[in-house]
């Protein structure tokens, strides 16, 4: 499975995530031919290389052009909030900028990232200023700059054939920044939205600039299936995406692409009760077991052991969902002579499980066959076989072996 992880211990934009996509090699020439799709002018593209204490990476600088043909450099700083964009033929809502994209000759795969992302941000900005997507204009979002950041990650990530995105949680700053409304705190309010939104963790050290801007926070909540550490894979590239401002730490979003084996290990969550009785009869111990599989639990074993006076006694351990807990232990107080129960939660690992029939030259029988990733088992199930054992005089250790053999006819 091919996986892509984003190590945002800088935080995260939207020239930063651009810069690490392209880090990765992607040929800059057939990226630019993608967003030309766009159909969109006012602006160019300026790829450098850049070092963050020691470390290079790719630099993305979109450069704008306005009526005047004058040059803007608005390359996102991940400590500048983008509410700064207030050119006035910026001003775009969201319906503008999907009209853009649908009009477009993008990939669908792009143009459904991409207007996912806005929506993101749209639906954030619209909750902060009380009032609803149709109703507000964002220059925020409709910047262009913002709008090549967004559909040039989309490129990229359809670019890459990625199978999973997995982010670290987002490490953003503390304190103060000023956009077009004055001050407002970091986490800027429609990244906290996001943020809240999206269940996405995240944290401070106390670094004084804004880390995690709205559009790296919607670029994330869209791609990220999960969060947390990097997980085992073989490593083919890391990219680096450079920010614009120096600090304490590297100001670098890293992202790493590599193979995952993807392994079948479906696991839940179950309870174990124990009970430790020294006083029951042993017919009374089998009707107990019968009552409690028939109360849905997944197994019941008696354990022997020895009780305080050196008294022989048996454990009876029961294994269930939560679920069927209260209706295990109303069976167990009611049918034994237990007064206690222990109970905890535990996990069980399973393999995947399924029942074949299994031709011989004595009618069919079932196997239970079990898989987890290379590794496959088989085991004929002992009522068919016991009635071809007794039905044809033939030991039953053999009925075994003879449908075991005939397995390989199933594969």
């Amino acid at each position: 499975m091919r996986v892509l992880y984003f190590d945002c211990f800088a935080g995260i934009s939207g020239d930063m995530t651009l810069g690490a996509l392209l880090d990765l090699g992607i040929d800059k020439q057939q990226f630019l031919a993608e967003l030309g799709k766009l159909n969109v002018e006012g602006f160019s593209i300026e790829f450098s290389r850049a070092k963050k204490n020691g470390i290079e990476g790719t630099d993305v600088n979109v450069i704008l052009y306005d009526d005047h043909n004058a040059h803007h450099s608005h390359s996102h700083h991940n400590d500048e909030h983008h509410h700064q964009h207030s050119h006035g033929h910026y001003h775009r809502n969201l319906h503008d900028i999907e009209k853009m994209i649908d009009e477009s000759d993008l990939d669908e795969k792009v143009k459904n990232l991409s207007k996912a992302m806005f929506l993101k941000v749209a639906q954030a900005e619209a909750k902060i200023h009380g009032t609803t997507i149709e109703n507000i204009h964002f220059h925020e979002v409709g910047a262009l700059d913002s709008i090549v950041d967004i559909v040039g990650v989309a490129i990229c990530i359809n670019m890459l054939k990625i199978d999973k995105v997995i982010s670290s949680p987002l490490h953003d700053g503390t304190g103060f920044i000023k956009c077009q409304h004055g001050l407002i705190p970091i986490p800027a309010p429609a990244t906290l939205e996001i943020l809240r939104n999206g269940s996405i963790p995240f944290y401070s050290t106390g670094i004084k600039y804004e880390l995690v801007t709205p559009t790296g926070a919607a670029i994330i909540a869209v791609l990220a299936q999960e969060f947390g550490n990097m997980p085992e894979m073989i490593v083919e590239k890391v990219g680096y995406g450079t920010g614009k401002r120096d600090m304490e730490i590297p100001n670098l979003l890293r992202v790493t692409l590599g193979e995952v084996k993807k392994k079948i290990t479906p696991h839940n969550e179950v309870m174990m009760l124990e009970s430790n009785i020294d006083d029951m009869s042993g017919e009374v111990a089998g009707y107990v077991m019968e009552k409690l599989f028939g109360a849905g639990a997944l197994d019941v074993f008696y354990t022997p052991i020895y009780m305080k006076k050196n008294r022989p006694a048996v454990k009876l351990t029961t294994i269930c969902s939560q679920e069927k807990v209260d209706d295990i232990q109303q069976i167990i107080f009611r049918e034994t002579t237990t007064i206690g129960i222990r109970k905890y939660k535990t996990e069980r690992v399973c393999m995947d499980r399924k029942i074949i029939s299994v031709d011989t030259p004595y009618g069919p029988a079932r196997v239970k066959v079990s898989n987890m990733d290379e590794l496959e088992k088989y085991a004929p199930e002992y009522e068919d076989c016991k009635r071809i054992a007794e039905s044809n005089q033939l030991a039953l250790k053999d009925v075994y072996q003879l449908v075991l053999d005939n397995v390989n006819n199933y594969k």
